[in-house]
């Protein structure tokens, strides 16, 4: 029998109801003063609040504004509100908080009635959309374990949630949430999980795909649509439920969107994927250079993987694009080409300092390193590459995992062609394209600024500018024959000419250029001399070191895709060197400028001279026979075009240079090691392992008219005209006429 409660004690137990309730609100106002004191820890300041720290990825840009790649600790990319789908911001309010346009950064009636509404199967959490960006800006803590800790991160998530709803709007809140989430993959915030997961924009996010997006906001991992497609699909079904609970969409429309596969296009990136890997490697350590030099307002350095800098680069996406598709399109013929040379041939005997090559090989790749830092022994690691295993290769089909030695693995890639080349602008110095190698994921090393290599004949131009401004002209007769040039404290130097190349007999300036006959370059290097040689391809912008000997007139010194790209340039701009370009300025986050740089320009010929070297030049590519012919024979370009193919000694080196009034284009080709090469001049010289790759270039580069790049346009004369002689017929009567004057006068 349940004895009767008299009106005394249900007072009395009514008063300790209230008491524990009242005692309740009053610990937790009193733990909510002590929290919002900072005496639990540091809360964000007003400055903090304005100006929220979060990794963001600095995104590198092309001359067109398109993103080239991006750097980061976490890839995040921020966009503003009118960036966004309605159908994401839709779909985030309709499954995380659907009174966030209601409440204060606190919804009291969500927090109380969660534990029915979970039960319910309503699958809501408790905080805001506000807290949990509190939670995402300003909590760098794991939630805690232990139940008075864990209430004390929620008092510092729901003030800052509070402070938060008073300094911005709601559409700026959306924003900053949707721009820090984590969607997992490496992958922060709406832009960059739109690209990764379904290959476009925020802006063009369909209510099925934001569905998708937001439903991993509860757990990135359980709820991945890569790894748990099934459970993806579950949550994708109800969040657009939920949207057409709140009127976002009908509930027509959201059946028909349930029946939708996922529609993924997944492609998680990394630092490696996309255009111009070489190129934004070798950016990323300028920028890092320039930043250490520089500070933020408050005095603190800044980061390139986590401040969401802005870099505008004058590199152009489509060419770039072009270029890219040129070299993967011919040097997998030319490999093809090379090992077609090699079948069959014992490399150790054949090949100069094998053993060692192969050796210095195996002690500078990662695998011996990895061995050595697990202190294993020198005879354990020679044996383990003597030993079979996996291992994965580069090919122009794609990556390939191949059983072979990993000493193997050393020849097979010293045995893989490299190419590099670089596009710019002449007038400008601006670079348009820039393939330091041929894959970045095996081979990091760049061969556009960082790599230099022997030039050969594309140095020859730089002893005929010489000449040409010392009154020589391009119409000038020379016997080419052998020349011995005797330098004082030097050996005696005679270069050779292979037979099958040689133009016998008494041949121009212009056609010994256009022909890349080594006897009249070295007649005229006698004539000049050495040091006003060297003295011009310093001016022209060579930064490696270039004896003043002789023999540089046949390009004997090393130069860098990038400085020889820029030398050539001097004679396409009129004389005028112009620095190449990559960086023009670097911005915050907010937009403000931070950097900015200006190239360096200088004259270094007249125009006059630097006009008769593009028409000799030209010559290289129209006459019949010349080196850089082929242009004409087999790719059948029509327009005005100059250049200069190069090959060195053994052809190691195979180089073109090639100008067009708005491009000057450098290619080079050769294996890592120089003792590796083509077996003939045939294959290996500039005109087949370069040439290639700058016509199929340019070829892209013509198609393309929204480049605004005109095939026919013809190189500007110097202004007020040309002073030379450039027709052979009418220099030969004027030389004619002044001998017969000299006669005459003699009398």
């Amino acid at each position: 029998m349940i004895e009767k409660l008299s009106p005394q004690d249900i007072r009395r137990y009514n008063w300790y109801i209230w008491r524990f309730f009242i005692g309740c609100f009053v610990m937790v106002v009193i733990m909510l003063g002590l929290t919002a004191l900072g005496v639990f820890g540091t809360l964000p300041s007003l400055r903090d609040l304005e100006n929220p720290k979060s990794d963001q990825a600095s995104e590198i840009i092309s001359s067109d504004k398109r993103i080239l790649g991006k750097y980061y600790f976490k890839n995040r990319s921020s966009v503003t509100y009118r960036e966004i789908s309605p159908n994401v911001i839709n779909a985030l309010v309709a499954k995380e908080d659907n009174h966030f346009y209601s409440h204060s950064g606190i919804d009291f009636w969500r927090t109380f009635s969660i534990i029915p509404y979970n039960l319910l199967n309503k699958k809501q959490g408790a905080s805001t959309i506000t807290q949990q960006l509190a939670k995402n800006l300003f909590s760098s803590e794991q939630p805690a374990h232990n139940a008075i800790k864990r209430i004390i991160q929620k008092l510092r998530e729901l003030i800052v949630a509070v402070r938060i709803e008073k300094h911005y709007t709601k559409q700026e809140i959306i924003t900053m949430y949707l721009n820090t989430v984590d969607f997992g993959s490496n992958t922060f915030g709406i832009a960059s999980a739109a690209q990764t997961y379904f290959n476009t924009t925020p802006a063009n996010l369909t209510a099925d795909q934001a569905a998708v997006l937001i439903q991993m906001l509860t757990s990135t991992t359980r709820n991945s649509p890569v790894r748990h497609p099934e459970r993806a699909m579950a949550n994708r079904n109800f969040v657009l439920k939920r949207m057409a609970d709140e009127g976002y969409i009908s509930e027509g429309q959201a059946n028909e969107l349930k029946a939708k596969p996922l529609g993924l296009d997944y492609h998680q990136t990394n630092h490696v994927d996309g255009l111009a890997p070489y190129f934004r490697a070798v950016l990323k350590d300028d920028v890092k250079k320039i930043l250490s030099t520089i500070t933020k307002p408050d005095g603190t350095p800044y980061d390139i993987d986590r401040d969401g800098l802005k870099i505008y680069t004058t590199i152009n996406y489509s060419m770039q694009q072009y270029a890219e598709e040129a070299q993967r399109e011919y040097m997998r013929d030319l490999q093809v080409q090379f090992n077609s040379q090699w079948k069959g041939v014992k490399l150790s005997e054949k090949i100069k300092n094998y053993k060692l090559l192969i050796d210095q090989g195996m002690h500078q790749s990662d695998r011996y390193r990895e061995l050595k830092s697990e202190g294993m022994s020198e005879e354990d690691i020679i044996h383990n590459f003597y030993t079979p295993d996996t291992l994965n290769m580069f090919t122009w089909r794609g990556d390939t995992d191949m059983v072979m030695k990993p000493i193997d693995s050393i020849v097979y890639c010293k045995m893989l062609l490299r190419n590099a080349m670089m596009s710019m602008d002449p007038t400008t110095g601006y670079v348009k394209a820039w393939v330091g190698g041929i894959d970045f994921a095996h081979f990091k090393y760049d061969q556009v600024k960082q790599g230099a290599r022997q030039v050969g004949s594309t140095a020859k131009p730089f002893t005929y500018a010489v000449a040409i401004e010392n009154g020589y002209s391009p119409c000038y007769q020379v016997d080419n024959v052998p020349i011995t040039i005797k330098s004082p404290g030097a050996p005696d130097w005679t270069p050779g000419s292979s037979p099958l190349e040689t133009v016998p007999g008494m041949i121009t300036l212009r056609t010994a250029l256009a022909h890349s006959q080594n006897w009249v370059t070295a007649y005229m290097m006698n004539e000049v001399g050495p040091t006003p040689v060297m003295e011009l391809i310093k001016k022209m912008g060579i930064h490696n070191d270039v004896p003043p000997y002789p023999s540089i007139c046949l390009g004997v010194f090393d130069a860098t895709v990038m400085d020889m790209t820029g030398a050539y340039s001097v004679f396409a701009n009129h004389g005028i060197w112009t620095e190449p370009t990559y960086l023009l300025r670097i911005e915050d986050k907010n937009g403000n400028e931070i950097y900015n740089y200006t190239p360096k320009v200088k004259l270094v010929m007249n125009d006059q001279n630097a006009y008769v070297m593009v028409d000799m030049l030209k010559s290289v590519v129209d006459m019949s026979g010349a080196t850089g012919n082929r242009l004409r024979w087999k790719y059948h370009f029509t327009n005005p075009i100059a250049g200069k193919t190069g090959t060195t000694q053994d052809n190691s080196d195979g180089w073109f240079i090639g100008m067009t009034p708005k491009l000057v284009t450098g290619v080079w080709t050769g294996c890592e090691n120089r003792d590796f090469h083509f077996r003939t001049t045939r294959m290996g010289e500039g005109s087949n392992s370069a040439l290639p790759i700058f016509a199929l270039y340019l070829k892209k580069v013509y198609a393309d008219e929204s480049l605004g790049i005109k095939k026919n346009l013809d190189f500007d004369l110097p202004k007020g005209g040309l002073n030379t002689v450039l027709d052979c017929d009418l220099y030969n009567q004027q030389q004619k006429g002044t001998n017969d004057v000299d006669k005459k006068l003699s009398f």
